[in-house]
């Protein structure tokens, strides 16, 4: 269960680099580098 979800955590990482378009990115940065790690260690570890 943990690979599934590290898996889904980090496809929505992809679709927050892909909204990066808009103007205030700070947040959707945070928001990235979080889910990637998090999608990273729930899905290798």
């Amino acid at each position: 269960m943990k690979k599934v979800i590290g898996f889904a955590l980090f496809w929505v990482a992809v679709g927050l680099i892909l909204s990066m378009i808009l103007p205030n990115a700070f947040i959707e940065v945070i928001c990235i580098i979080l889910c990637i790690l998090a999608g990273y260690n729930l899905f290798c570890c």
